[in-house]
């Protein structure tokens, strides 16, 4: 398998690693209210790419059915973004 065509098949893993690491450099700016928050949003779109794309298309992104996929990015994504939202920023950003 060449580089090529393991990046056209794993892309939406790739696309929340991405994201993931965007969070994680703000995290390491001190912002680290919107990193968590930017964590949350990357496992929502994580539940959407599973939601919508076939079980052949998803790559990594499919580790059981797809509801089970669902039902736990979403309730971890709602839950990360609940928390990055509502905790005291601590006289941090």
């Amino acid at each position: 398998m060449t580089l090529r065509s393991a990046l056209r098949a794993q892309w939406p893993i790739l696309v929340v690693g991405l994201i993931f690491v965007a969070a994680f450099v703000l995290v390491a700016a001190g912002f680290w209210r919107r990193g968590a928050l930017l964590l949350g949003i990357a496992v929502g779109v994580a539940a959407g790419l599973r939601l919508t794309l076939p079980d052949d298309r998803a790559g990594l992104l499919a580790v059981r059915t797809k509801g089970i996929d669902l039902v736990t990015t979403s309730a971890v994504s709602a839950a990360v973004i609940y928390i990055a939202w509502t905790i005291d920023p601590l006289g941090t950003s």
